[in-house]
């Protein structure tokens, strides 16, 4: 197919001008019952959380099954094309979804181009009936890359702090869930403050801060067992603790005798390093992905800015200027862009380059803060603080800074680390 004629998605144009996008139910060739409901409830199910992701990117305008007549299984690898024409849709998504012989279930997604009548992309995934929101994502993935040339973000899970009871005294829980807010769940009770969570590199690992029985604590929480290992415990005040890229320490700030560095440490436990000496308070740090910097901010200037340094510390560099202060660091998964919360009377989030270059604002409400990135780099998680009543919740933003919109939870949300693809 010519260059031209390609259907292509221009993702620095999001929520201008939305691709159309038919997406019927997933037949199936024969109902059968599974642990999660019959194979034909579930193609509808799947059908509905392709359609939200879709939207959720601000790239889609997705036509979903309840505005399109069902298709056959028959008609999957032979769509109708006068048909979703007459529908205005460029684009069209169809599938199915089989039981196998082993219990576990068939897949199918299959995208078209409608005008030039031709088939873009298949894919097909083989999954426990469990996982079936899995296999949703994953198709979802399959079709905003296909469509945009961009990485997928979908299939990913974000960690968050869960908050509940009045403004003056939180009860603060470590949660986890899916990028669509589903298959939520809480990994603490809450009788001591959690703070900061982060899934390690390979996901099987969430590091946080606790504050039990009133001191601060570095744990991380192994998620297939439920078990914790306590990493660093101090009397001292202790900050953010944040992985690097290979899993293998974790970066903190401590407090000693009024002076705030940054140190590492194992992902272990052990002895920690130091790894800043200015006089001041640095907090943070993020590394870079290929774990040869770290982005932090510090007030050794006078004011809140943002400084990179080697991930051994040492050739320290400031690289916020313009006014105002910065905070809460985050390095983009890609490399290219360092996002931020820059407080200047409201609090917005940001970004940068790791240069200092093409700052730019993506939020502008009362209190947007503690940004942290999709899998692939495009769009930006935050919490936002309403004015008065003090309500919190997470929200996204993509680079556009167009597409802003919020995830729901089940209660009051800050904190949120979104996880690379999983495994």
């Amino acid at each position: 197919m010519p260059a031209q004629a390609q259907l292509t998605v221009d993702v620095d144009n999001a929520g201008a001008d939305e691709l159309t996008i038919a997406v019927p139910g997933l037949p199936t060739p024969q109902s059968a019952d599974t642990p999660a409901g019959t194979t034909a409830e579930l193609g509808n199910k799947i059908s509905d959380v392709i359609v939200s992701n879709l939207r959720s990117s601000g790239l889609f305008k997705p036509i979903g099954r309840n505005q399109v007549r069902g298709i056959s299984f028959a008609e999957v690898t032979a769509p109708q094309f006068p048909y979703w024409d007459g529908t205005n849709a460029s684009a069209l998504i169809q599938g199915f979804v089989r039981s196998n012989g082993d219990g576990k279930l068939t897949v199918g997604c299959y995208l078209y181009d409608v005008a030039l009548q031709t088939e873009l992309t298949r894919t097909g995934f083989v999954v426990a009936p469990a996982d079936w929101r899995r296999a949703a994502h994953k198709c979802a993935d399959s079709i905003y890359s296909r469509l945009t040339g961009e990485s997928p973000f979908f299939d990913s899970r974000i960690a968050y702090i869960a908050e509940t009871g009045p403004k003056d005294n939180r009860r603060k829980r470590l949660a986890i869930m899916d990028s669509d807010g589903a298959n939520h769940r809480f990994i603490t009770n809450g009788q001591a403050t959690a703070l900061t969570p982060r899934f390690s590199p390979d996901y099987s690992k969430i590091v946080y801060l606790s504050f039990l029985d009133g001191n601060p604590r570095i744990y991380v929480y192994e998620i297939g067992s439920g078990q914790q290992k306590l990493i660093t415990q101090s009397t001292n005040p202790t900050f953010a603790p944040r992985w690097s890229p290979d899993g293998k320490w974790i970066l903190y700030s401590m407090a000693i005798a009024g002076n705030t560095d940054i140190y590492k440490v194992s992902a272990q436990g052990g002895t920690p390093k130091r790894l800043t000496f200015s006089p001041g308070i640095d907090i943070g740090g993020s590394f870079s992905p290929d774990g040869s910097r770290i982005v932090f901010e510090s007030d050794r200037s006078g004011s809140q800015q943002l400084y990179v340094m080697g991930a051994n510390g040492g050739n320290e560099r400031r690289i916020s200027f313009g006014g105002g202060r910065f905070a809460t660091p985050e390095w983009s998964p890609r490399g290219d862009l360092i996002a931020f919360t820059k407080i200047a009377g409201n609090f917005r989030v940001g970004v940068m380059t790791p240069s200092g270059g093409g700052q730019r604002l993506l939020t502008n409400s009362w209190q947007d803060e503690a940004p942290t990135w999709a899998p692939n780099g495009r769009i930006i998680q935050f919490f936002r603080t309403s004015r008065g009543s003090g309500k919190t919740g997470i929200w996204q933003v993509d680079l556009t800074g167009r597409n802003e919109r919020q995830l729901p939870t089940p209660v009051n949300g800050s904190d949120p680390a979104w996880g690379p693809l999983l495994p």
